[in-house]
């Protein structure tokens, strides 16, 4: 059997991005840019975000970023705007969600934007238990 001269397998490369932890520099936008929260995610490398100006748009996840930083519904994003196609946009940066208080914060993003939540529902929930309905047993007998 052939001796393995790799240094390891898909496990050490999976772990290559933990130095990403680190503070950033927060970006602002510049002209042909714009600020988006992700509605959902429609695979093949792209995704549907509502912009800040109030248009939705399928955004195209560049390579630099394809399964390097992952991106889920309700996170903000930085899409650049095509020239030539104003339905379709590409992602330029994902914002952490710290960044995305703080955009908030200098008013970049309206103050409408719900930043941790997905069409309403709120990612954060603890799960108090008032998913289900308690029924009395008289509203049984009458099913």
């Amino acid at each position: 059997m052939p001796k393995n001269k790799g240094k390891g397998g898909k496990n050490r490369k999976r772990g290559k991005n933990e130095a990403d932890d680190e503070k950033r520099e927060l970006v602002f936008k510049e002209d042909g840019q714009e600020y988006a929260q992700v509605l959902r995610m429609l695979g093949n490398g792209r995704c549907e975000a509502m912009c800040i100006d109030g248009t939705k748009r399928l955004c195209h996840i560049r390579g630099k970023m394809h399964k390097k930083v992952w991106i889920a519904a309700g996170d903000i994003i930085l899409v650049g705007l095509r020239d030539y196609q104003d339905d379709k946009a590409d992602v330029i940066l994902k914002f952490m969600p710290d960044e995305a208080r703080l955009l908030k914060a200098y008013g970049e993003l309206p103050e409408n934007t719900r930043l941790n939540e997905v069409n309403g529902l709120d990612e954060e929930d603890d799960g108090d238990g008032d998913d289900y309905i308690e029924f009395e047993d008289e509203d049984i007998d009458k099913i």
